[in-house]
């Protein structure tokens, strides 16, 4: 009998642990340049464009230096991705393609951001931050749509990290946020850093 317990008990702890999901860690999203190393093989080795590894690392040219410290774009998980995607969904329901995919970089720029948790997890359960979060909407499948805006999103990474905030003024007042600085508008929202 005893063997029965401790061997479900080994089973549970196996599903729980690999069914959890993982979340990536911006801290995670660092590499030390060794002798030799190109910002193309640096790249190549964690599968994310090399043209990103340059503008996240605001690079003009391919020079890097052995000991140097790069960041590497945010490559999340299949459920940090659905997680993202759903929530572009009740954030910008109604919006268009361009008003998602700003949606999606603005949480993207706060995992980047020293002022935010450093996982995508983290950033969208983030306290109050964002409302279908409390109201439970982000439950809710995304559409193809938000599906790729993300997806473009992922893409963009580095080359646009300046809005950390957005809101619909017709739906919402902060006076925190109104005195951040405008980054643009894009449909009902507002973008801002």
């Amino acid at each position: 009998m005893f063997k029965k317990i401790t061997m479900l008990g080994i089973a549970a702890f196996c599903v729980l642990s690999f069914s959890l999901p993982t979340q990536s860690s911006a801290q995670d999203q660092t590499h030390t340049v060794q002798k030799g190393e190109s910002i193309y093989k640096i790249a190549m080795k964690y599968g994310v464009p090399a043209k990103q590894v340059q503008a996240i690392n605001n690079k003009n040219n391919d020079e890097i230096n052995p000991g140097e410290e790069l960041k590497l774009p945010i490559v999340p998980s299949e459920y940090e991705k659905d997680l993202l995607s759903r929530l572009v969904e009740a954030e910008a329901k109604g919006e268009s393609y361009a008003g998602k995919v700003a949606v999606a970089t603005v949480v993207l720029n706060r995992v980047e951001s020293d002022i935010f948790p450093d996982s995508l997890h983290g950033v969208i359960h983030d306290g109050i931050q964002f409302s279908p979060v409390l109201n439970g909407t982000i439950k809710q499948p995304a559409s193809a749509e938000s599906v790729k805006a993300v997806q473009e999103a992922l893409a963009y990474q580095g080359y646009d990290r300046e809005s950390l905030y957005f809101y619909n003024p017709d739906k919402a007042q902060s006076s925190y946020l109104s005195s951040k600085e405008v980054t643009t508008e894009i449909g009902n929202h507002v973008f801002l850093r």
